[in-house]
């Protein structure tokens, strides 16, 4: 412990491009959090199920499927530069692209948007991670992604306040047979107006991107820092390889499995918050996203806590614990069903912030020149949360918002079973 201190946290050369990089780390909280409550707004506009409206999260969470892959190409054969820059540009576009969408006033547009604004932030995310590690000694590595990773909050707070303030007040507060009954011209005027506040915060995102892109894309980045070397690109033997050695890692193996259920676990938890609440205790839409900025506010703080016990305490000890401690929580949340679920639905965030770039940092270590597609596996695994929200949009469905929370619950042991794994045969 003492030798990691007297290494340098960020290389000399590298402390301009490190600042930078945790804007992206924010673009991409913003993005992922304004977007979660849009599941309850979707259903609202276009009067559809929980299951119907949690396609949301399948066009995210799937486009993060489908170009993590494609990004690791990128940094492999240009440099994790490259990769940032091509990602903050395809999510400005996507961003960009709700204009036409609220002009449209098709669903399908929508999700199309979000599918092309996600692809570039799986692309920035591939990137920007194990750039991040690169950034410094390897022995500091986990620490230092766990710090940038704690910046991820403050965008996930101004995205879930950006929804809150722009987009759940202006909902009109017709119910579904309300809508029923309006005349097709009535309902497109209630729905133009609904989706033109969806549009606003997200071309103003869009902007914002704009300017991250043009401040990374002037600076310059020593490539002999930067992990997309050269001498890197002549020792690297095709990704067939490269796969097979990764699945023989059961460190890796199993931390791509990990961050599945995390990402599954954290964006459940996150995305039917409104509707726990609103079963639990009653309110608007407005009142109930409350509880999640609540929520965000603690995984926030918890961040910064987490980065330092993580100097302290092994990593895989508290990612166990904090694992044990989420399956509780849900199970309480579960059968609750008053205020004291809906705060345990808020403590849940405190559980969450380690987890990410900790199984991140674990499943990455010692992979070497590998680490790129390592890495892109590790974002792949964000499928989870395309996938898991519809099975808990189904269990809302049929059983409510309360007992739902049992789907998080299952996602959290997975990850504390890692945690556990980790304290046995991980030197970490």
């Amino acid at each position: 412990m003492q030798s990691n201190e007297r290494q340098p946290f960020v290389y000399a050369n590298m402390r301009l491009a490190f600042i930078l990089l945790i804007t992206c780390f924010a673009a991409w909280g913003v993005a992922a959090n304004m977007t979660d409550p849009l599941v309850k707004v979707f259903s609202k506009i276009f009067t559809m199920s929980n299951f119907q409206s949690a396609l949301v999260q399948f066009a995210y969470y799937g486009a993060y499927f489908c170009l993590a892959l494609p990004a690791a190409f990128i940094n492999v054969r240009y440099s994790y530069k490259t990769g940032v820059l091509t990602g903050l540009g395809l999510a400005f576009l996507g961003a960009l692209a709700f204009y036409p969408a609220s002009i449209s006033m098709t669903y399908g547009f929508f999700l199309a948007a979000l599918f092309i604004m996600a692809a570039g932030m799986s692309i920035l995310e591939t990137s920007a991670n194990p750039f991040v590690m690169a950034m410094g000694p390897r022995e500091n590595a986990t620490r230092r992604l766990n710090l940038a990773q704690a910046f991820n909050p403050v965008g996930t707070n101004i995205g879930v306040f950006l929804a809150g303030a722009l987009i759940l007040p202006n909902l009109n507060t017709a119910s579904a047979e309300e809508r029923a009954a309006m005349t097709q011209d009535a309902l497109n005027a209630v729905r133009a107006a609904e989706l033109q506040a969806v549009m606003t915060p997200y071309v103003g995102m869009a902007l914002v991107l704009l300017v991250i892109w043009l401040l990374i894309a002037f600076i310059k980045v020593p490539r002999t820092e930067n992990a997309g070397t050269s001498a890197e690109q002549e020792t690297h033997d095709g990704f067939t390889h490269t796969l097979k050695r990764l699945m023989k890692l059961p460190q890796y193996r199993w931390g791509v499995v990990a961050q599945f259920f995390n990402v599954a676990a954290q964006t459940c938890v996150w995305t039917f918050t409104i509707q726990y609440v609103q079963e639990a205790i009653g309110g608007s839409e407005a009142s109930a996203a409350d509880y999640l900025q609540y929520s965000l506010i603690v995984f926030l703080i918890s961040r910064f806590v987490m980065t330092w016990l993580i100097s302290i305490f092994r990593p895989t000890v508290l990612l166990s614990l904090l694992g044990f401690a989420g399956v509780a929580l849900s199970l309480y949340a579960a059968q609750a069903a008053d205020m004291s679920g809906v705060w345990a639905i808020v403590a849940l965030s405190a559980c969450l912030s380690l987890m990410f770039p900790t199984i991140y940092g674990i499943a990455l270590n010692g992979l070497g020149k590998d680490t790129k597609f390592g890495s892109a596996g590790l974002v792949m695994a964000i499928l989870g949360g395309a996938i898991m929200p519809m099975v808990q949009g189904a269990a809302i469905d049929a059983y409510g918002a309360t007992v739902s929370y049992v789907v998080p619950a299952a996602c959290f042991l997975i990850v504390a079973a890692y945690g556990v794994f980790g304290v046995r045969h991980i030197k970490d």
